[in-house]
């Protein structure tokens, strides 16, 4: 793994849970690249919190997002951002 993703993974925990009213359910899953130069992040929070997260025509998740890019792309990593509630986390592979 490589050593910036827990960085970014702590930094995005931080910023994630001011945001939520129920973070002892928010669940934040890491996915490296094979290459190891991309690395993606699942942020699973309840139903309510989910759209509280996105925020206002998606401003606050795309805030979220941007900050999470630059991050990465300061160590040369490609990092990709989800969001998604826990029903819809189950639904997925």
């Amino acid at each position: 793994m490589h050593p910036a993703v827990e960085q970014i993974r702590q930094y995005l925990q931080l910023i994630a849970l001011q945001f939520v009213q129920h973070p002892e359910q928010a669940e934040l899953r890491v996915a490296e690249s094979p290459q190891g130069d991309a690395v993606r992040f699942r942020l699973i929070l309840e139903k309510t919190d989910v759209a509280r997260i996105i925020g206002r025509n998606g401003m606050t998740a795309s805030a979220i997002r941007s900050l999470a890019k630059a991050a990465g792309e300061k160590h040369g990593l490609k990092v990709i951002v989800h969001m998604l509630s826990h029903e819809e986390a189950a639904e997925q592979p």
